[in-house]
């Protein structure tokens, strides 16, 4: 399979196990999955599939020499995303709006119940070695740290935004060192953590991005509420959810103002003394090592400035939502 990527260039993936991977059901779901959950009324241009992030992920792995089994779980590391992504967050009780974890706690369960384990089984790899993250530093770290995912979403984001030209002015200067993403240089590490703060703040936790997950949130949950669709249904895709929902509009004045709200056709401010609702967003910021006078630094550690943006910035965005009407 050749594939063209935004980011990568052109790259061949030939394993039979990515292949088949790529090619079943549960992996082609998410080519209509919006990456950022309903990005075009709010961010016009930014739509992005969690397949081709996915997909970029693994690429990402390929690239650094990761092994064909880390490689494998950078692929299906997102198959769980419900339709809209982190939005099921702000639908189910069991979602975070502060730490978006909902789709990460029910990963091995969805995977488990997928045609996956099957695949893996067929070409002699376990499943539950490749479902443990531990196994693998390069695919997953936790904030600040860089990780396979953080460093693809947010170049892929940087490029779909318009806030990134040359990924390769990145990437050709990071390596891999003891399985650490590790900058040759501590201008470029810096650089890319402020790029990454910019996305952050821009289209991840901003006010824009706070009532998107509000709206769409309140949509989803009430059509849930009123029998519209079922929560099964998110795990469909987008577009099949809004199609199931649409025929309620005319006959739901409520569910046709959600529906106004979330298409941009209602305007809305942050007001904490005046506010119909509130709503949290995760916010991320990074800490990049980088090799500085022979050694390996992180950049807070240079730059004690850098602490200071991480520590304020890392804290979850709270937003206080009064509607124009």
């Amino acid at each position: 399979m050749n594939i063209k990527d935004r980011v990568y260039g052109e790259v061949e993936i030939s394993e039979p196990v990515l292949l088949e991977i790529i090619n079943c059901p549960t992996f082609q779901r998410l080519k209509d999955i919006d990456q950022h959950s309903y990005s075009e009324p709010n961010f016009p241009g930014g739509w992005l599939s969690r397949f081709e992030h996915s997909v970029g992920v693994c690429l990402l792995l390929k690239k650094y020499g990761a092994s064909l089994d880390e490689q494998i779980a950078g692929l299906i590391h997102d198959v769980s995303h419900s339709a809209f992504s982190h939005c099921i967050d702000y639908v189910l009780d069991t979602g975070s709006e502060k730490t978006h974890d909902l789709q990460d706690n029910v990963f091995d369960e969805f995977v488990k119940k997928s045609e996956i384990p099957a695949i893996l089984e067929k070409y002699n790899f376990d499943a539950g070695y490749i479902l443990d993250d531990t196994h693998f530093p390069l695919k997953e770290n936790n904030l600040p740290n860089l990780c396979a995912d953080r460093i693809d979403y947010s170049l892929r984001d940087g490029m779909v935004f318009r806030e990134l030209q040359n990924p390769d002015y990145f990437l050709s200067n990071l390596i891999v060192e003891n399985n650490l993403w590790v900058f040759k240089d501590f201008k470029i590490a810096k650089k890319y953590a402020e790029l990454f703060l910019k996305i952050n703040n821009t289209y991840y936790c901003g006010l824009i991005t706070g009532g998107m997950f509000r709206n769409l949130g309140d949509y989803l949950k009430y059509s849930i509420s009123k029998g519209y669709i079922s929560e099964a249904d998110l795990y469909t895709t987008d577009k099949i959810v809004l199609t199931k929902i649409e025929p309620y509009h005319k006959k739901d004045e409520r569910l046709h103002l959600l529906f106004d709200r979330m298409n941009n056709k209602i305007g809305f401010e942050n007001n904490p003394n005046d506010f119909e609702t509130e709503v949290f967003c995760k916010s991320r910021v990074v800490d990049p090592l980088c090799m500085y006078n022979g050694e390996i630094k992180r950049v807070s550690e240079i730059d004690p400035s850098w602490y200071v943006i991480l520590e304020k910035e890392s804290k979850p965005k709270h937003y206080f939502i009064k509607f124009n009407r």
